[in-house]
């Protein structure tokens, strides 16, 4: 994982030698590799009785979410914590940001108390490499307005395997509001670094050019191993923007219905979900979703890149949890 700075609105390479993970796009495959081997042996501690590892004793995480989040935070939260880290947990609402505190002061104040990680989710795009130029602690993005999860991709990668036992040669189909969505961007990323490949699918105004295959058709689903489904991120949209007639001509085009389905195929959703809008629930609820394995997957691809950025890798997670 590689470490950038922010200068001049630039991403430019970092002067120092800690370690932070800010975007896809600073991970190599052998990162990936290394990390999904992590959480992996993570995965054999989180079946025992006692899941709490020693691994990061003595070590503060601080999580600092300046948008809503309950997969995300509570999964970094319990990573931590599952490592025996010290943790602590700011959200916007009640803190100094209502007082119109800024994200500078916000990251100095917390630089205070040395922090080991700060795991930061923000609505603007930056905002993690921002906080990473100003503090000496590493940097985890949660999430940049519309810009990067690597989280999310990495978990979500993670998911993949499990369930097809691989990840070279998949076919994803993205379903949804791509031009909005963080996830898209990470996991189109992640995919092409494994080998996988991404459609994206949706109405003609929420696909971005470049990224990826577009097309408007859903019936492009049909060729693909995994359905990622997302939802319609309204809260990132301009006011009295229509990117779609309506909400119901949307599911009616572009909703994931048994009807779609065909067999051996397999749904994912990064959440919230909307039942009923861009996901049917005898979907959500069927034996083809994948979305509460990518909840389980998040917790131990959490504890992993957390334990990656904080020591020294896969093989001393090995000795840890006692797995060969």
């Amino acid at each position: 994982m590689t470490d950038l700075r922010v200068v001049g609105g630039d991403l430019l390479p970092p002067s120092d030698d800690r370690r932070h993970l800010l975007s896809v796009a600073d991970l190599t495959r052998d990162d990936v590799e290394r990390l999904l081997a992590t959480a992996r042996s993570f995965a054999h501690s989180q079946e025992r009785d006692n899941k709490k590892l020693p691994t990061l004793r003595g070590r503060l995480i601080l999580n600092v979410f300046y948008e809503s989040s309950t997969r995300t935070s509570s999964s970094f939260e319990l990573a931590a914590k599952r490592l025996s880290a010290d943790t602590m947990t700011l959200k916007a609402v009640g803190s100094s940001v209502d007082k119109g505190e800024s994200l500078k002061d916000t990251a100095l104040t917390l630089s205070a108390y040395d922090p080991d990680v700060i795991v930061l989710r923000h609505p603007e795009i930056g905002a993690a490499q921002f906080v990473a130029r100003a503090t000496d602690a590493r940097v985890v993005n949660a999430g940049d307005g519309k810009h990067q999860h690597p989280t999310q991709a990495l978990l979500d990668l993670h998911t993949m395997r499990e369930a097809f036992g691989r990840l070279d040669g998949l076919q994803v189909a993205i379903v949804g509001d791509i031009t909005h969505s963080r996830v898209a961007r990470s996991l189109v990323q992640a995919l092409k670094l494994v080998g996988a490949s991404a459609i994206l699918v949706g109405p003609p105004a929420l696909l971005p050019v470049g990224l990826a295959p577009t097309t408007s058709d859903i019936a492009a689903i049909a060729d693909a191993d995994v359905v990622y489904v997302l939802r319609m991120q309204q809260e990132r949209m301009l006011a009295g923007a229509n990117f779609v007639p309506s909400l119901r001509e949307y599911t009616a085009r572009w909703g994931i219905t048994p009807e779609r389905l065909r067999d051996g195929q397999r749904v994912m959703h990064p959440g919230p979900m909307n039942r009923g809008v861009e996901i049917d629930a005898r979907v959500a609820d069927s034996d083809a979703s994948l979305v509460v394995d990518q909840v389980r997957s998040g917790l131990i691809v959490r504890m992993a890149v957390l334990y990656d950025l904080l020591t020294t890798g896969p093989v001393a997670v090995e000795s840890a949890v006692g797995v060969a």
